[in-house]
């Protein structure tokens, strides 16, 4: 009887320790899926404790977006002309112009109500009206009022709105522009202080750093994007000075003319251009360096335009085989291919063949530095021109012109007599040319070296290495010359209608 008391107290605790188990595991786990052996078993929800934390914008675009504005653009346009009896809305469309002036659509056109402010549709005698022509972006550099913002977005206007990023609208006024720079300054005159912006020192930028844009893409309003700095230097053959940013923030049409900032709320660029195939935002867009824009703004705004330095030569790159047939270390500098006639590059003895290496001690690397190191000096400024010529640097002085709106050039005379020379070193047929100054081009070798480096048929060898030809033994002399300096290029001047180039050929076989 004991025995049997004794298992049986042992099975009753054995049953009790199992019950506190399970709810101990239910309390783990989930009542239910004890409860009912079927429910799923819930993890807890992810989260990361991290120290390091995404950088954000917010700061910076509280500070700045009160600088920054829409400009919208209107343009003043001429209502259609019509003979007074057919209503200017249909006038154009074929035919009505010759309806009879009993004709029952004459009549109902000419009897129209009136459009507000008392003129029938069509009348010639109402005035012009500006329409809206052009959205762009722009921004407070004072705080009485100067904005910034490109040319192309005030071209043609007539009148400005400027609007705030309250939704203020405010007139504004063209104080300047400057199209080779694609820049242009508008004032809004008003009692308020506007909050305004700085520009950044563009030099200290860096590929990766942080951008932010700021604008009005379409037309919607003030719009925030973000992006790095992806190159630097761009020339995107918008014109002489290129000098671009390229970033990688969303910048559509619209952003023309607004900013790119620093982390700092400094303006590093101003968004001009953009690489799309589609028209949209594809990551490469282009802003104007604020060094440039720091320059060209505060002569607008002193002087409502831009008065350029001008040499007056026409330049080209310094390639390797270039740098190699004139003897120089380094692929720097602007060769000049042609000293205009009456520029002051040639007045000051700048020939064809020299090769431009500093400008008042200021470096020349490319022919683009050289264009915006000229184009910073004022006209009639006296100048120390760097040259290198026959091997030696030979400084000039030069007074600068006036950058003229368009220059003239003298057309080489590619006419040339039958009788040709073949030169099988270079893959070249040459012949005289009339007026005895060069050697025209009549065939070239698609498969030598001339061919490979862009010269062709009725192109002029005015000089080899810097001395004139006239026939293929002036050339095969040249020639033989730098061979025997140990060079492993000659360097040839050719015209070609009216621009002169110099092309660098191997004389390794020669």
């Amino acid at each position: 009887m004991e025995n049997n008391t004794k298992s049986s107290v042992s099975k009753t605790r054995n049953r009790l320790m199992a019950a506190v188990a399970s709810l101990a595991i239910a309390g783990a786990i989930g009542f239910g899926a004890v409860a009912t052996g079927t429910a799923p078993v819930l993890a807890d929800a992810v989260r990361v404790e991290s120290q390091q934390q995404v950088p954000s914008f917010a700061d910076i675009v509280q500070q700045v977006s009160p600088a920054v504005v829409s400009v919208r653009v209107s343009a003043k346009v001429a209502p259609a002309a019509d003979d007074g009896q057919n209503g200017g809305f249909f006038f154009n469309f074929p035919g009505f112009p010759d309806l009879p002036k009993d004709h029952p659509l004459n009549r109902f056109f000419r009897n129209q109500p009136q459009q507000p402010g008392g003129q029938h549709f069509g009348n010639r005698n109402r005035p012009e009206r500006a329409r809206p022509s052009a959205q762009g972006s722009g921004f407070f550099i004072s705080e009485d009022g100067y904005v910034v913002t490109n040319n192309h977005v005030v071209d043609g206007g007539s009148e400005f709105t400027v609007v705030l990023d309250d939704g203020t609208e405010l007139a504004a006024k063209l104080v300047g522009a400057d199209p080779r720079t694609d820049l242009a300054v508008l004032k809004v005159d008003d009692k308020r202080k506007f909050t305004y912006v700085d520009f950044a020192d563009d030099s200290k930028v860096r590929v990766g750093d942080w951008v932010v844009a700021v604008g009005n893409p379409f037309g919607l309003g003030g719009t925030v994007t973000a992006g790095i700095v992806s190159a630097r230097g761009r020339d995107i053959g918008a014109g002489p000075y290129d000098d671009f940013i390229q970033i990688d923030a969303a910048v559509n049409r619209g952003n023309s003319g607004g900013p790119a900032f620093n982390l700092n709320g400094q303006v590093v660029g101003i968004n001009t251009a953009i690489f799309s195939p589609s028209g949209g935002n594809v990551g490469i867009a282009f802003a104007i360096p604020a060094s440039t824009a720091k320059d060209v703004v505060g002569r607008l705004i002193s002087k409502g335009s831009i008065e350029r330095g001008w040499l007056g030569v026409q330049i080209q790159p310094v390639t390797k085989d270039i740098a190699e047939s004139l003897g120089l270390a380094k692929t720097e500098g602007a060769l000049v291919a042609d000293p205009q006639a009456d520029g002051p590059a040639k007045a000051a003895g700048i020939v064809a063949g020299d090769v431009i290496t500093a400008v008042d001690g200021k470096t020349v690397e490319s022919p683009r530095e050289l264009a915006r190191l000229i184009a910073n000096l004022a006209p009639g400024t006296s100048t120390e021109i760097t040259v290198w010529r026959n091997n030696a640097a030979k400084t000039l002085t030069v007074k600068l012109g006036e950058l003229p709106g368009a220059t003239q050039e003298a057309k080489a005379d590619t006419s040339a007599p039958a009788s040709a020379d073949v030169l099988d070193s270079f893959g070249l047929t040459v012949t005289p040319s009339e007026d005895g100054n060069g050697l025209v081009v009549t065939d070239v070798d698609p498969n030598g070296d001339a061919a490979e480096r862009g010269i062709q048929a009725g192109d002029v060898i005015v000089s080899v290495n810097s001395s004139a030809v006239s026939s293929a033994a002036d050339m095969q002399k040249a020639v033989k010359a730098a061979s025997d300096a140990g060079r492993k290029a000659v360097l040839l001047q050719v015209q070609r209608d009216s621009k002169s180039e110099f092309i660098a050929l191997p004389v390794a076989e020669g």
